[in-house]
């Protein structure tokens, strides 16, 4: 790999921060009898708090009268000046209006594995904003993991497939595992999806199923256009076949073949990784992973780039908000792999 960039640090903010162990950076804020002032300290402070997120990755905000969709809209507009939209959908989420969304609405027993938001799209979001409604009985947690740490974890001769590579994503879109592709794409028009595809440099094919396939090869390694720093950024772990429950990776490849699972995951050369490889980076994803326990009223805003995020498994009613900002091109994050349709470079 090439040299990283030295990183630009971020000025120190005049913010008091509470570092726990284990936990992300949080700002507790005053107490505030309404809204309109809590949104007031927010817009006043975002500056700091901006400055924080270039520091930490995320940064959790403790102590806001913030206890709907709207009032967690208005939260988000004075941290965020620039929605980013939700392409290529890949889990069901409800959505709320005004660029606000469920979190997600996968089961509640279902560990969601660190991420990058979009990773696999050509333009992403730089940040994500996650608010607190409803706090789980037990669990919940919405993880976060620094990949900049994770990043100088992986093992030299690994990390250099990868970034000679990239690596690859596969999809086959159906209505009985994942999403279909009307839902994924926002149409039931076959010419839009396949224009979608050569636009965003997507391999796609239909199948004699009917049903859509697509391949996409991304870098896994990119810059932070800001600080300059190198992370790992990816779903390559989240949509392994390894990382699947070995139950439902034996239903799906009994159903589908080898060829035919919701989502499966390449080097960008198109090889395979063992799954003690796969574990490899499982287990440097709950290496660097920190958690902090929701309580109502809770906004945690990630850098999508600097950080990975995920969700603990839970019991009880547990409703938290996401919305999406500053969208951030692949191109300007300097990718050591160029995307391609396929798994040779175009």
């Amino acid at each position: 790999m090439p040299p990283a960039v030295t990183p630009l640090t971020p000025p120190v903010p005049d913010l008091a921060v509470h570092r726990p162990a284990g936990g992300p950076p949080i700002v507790h804020a005053p107490y505030f009898p309404a809204l309109d002032p809590a949104v007031e300290w927010l817009d006043d402070h975002r500056a700091a708090l901006r400055a924080e997120l270039l520091r930490s990755g995320s940064v959790l905000v403790r102590g806001l009268p913030v206890a709907d969709a709207v009032g967690f809209a208005r939260a988000r507009d004075a941290l965020i000046d620039q929605p980013a939209g939700y392409k290529e959908k890949a889990t069901p989420r409800t959505d709320y209006g005004s660029g606000v969304f469920s979190s997600t609405d996968l089961p509640a027993a279902q560990r969601i594995r660190l991420h990058n938001e979009n990773s696999y799209t050509l333009e992403f979001p730089g940040t994500l904003l996650f608010g607190c409604v409803v706090a789980p009985e037990e669990g919940g947690a919405t993880t976060v993991g620094d990949m900049r740490e994770a990043l100088r974890r992986i093992p030299p001769a690994l990390l250099d497939r990868f970034a000679a590579h990239g690596w690859l994503l596969v999809r086959n879109y159906s209505d009985l595992a994942g999403l279909p592709w009307r839902t994924s794409f926002s149409t039931d028009d076959p010419g839009a999806v396949e224009a979608y595809c050569r636009e965003n440099v997507i391999g796609h094919e239909w199948p004699a199923t009917g049903e859509l396939r697509t391949r996409q090869r991304r870098s896994a390694v990119v810059t932070h256009p800001v600080t300059g720093e190198r992370v790992w950024f990816n779903h390559f772990t989240f949509w392994n076949r390894w990382t699947l429950d070995p139950d439902v990776r034996d239903v799906l490849l009994d159903t589908y073949g080898e060829d035919g699972l919701p989502f499966d995951t390449f080097v960008g050369d198109g090889s395979p990784l063992t799954a003690q490889e796969v574990a490899t980076l499982d287990r440097i994803y709950d290496e660097v992973t920190v958690r902090e326990r929701w309580q109502e009223g809770d906004l945690l805003l990630i850098d999508n780039v600097l950080c990975a995020h995920g969700r603990d498994a839970y019991r009880g009613d547990r409703r938290i908000l996401v919305a999406m900002g500053d969208p951030t091109p692949l191109a300007g994050c300097r990718p050591l792999t160029p995307p391609s349709p396929t798994v040779h470079e175009e």
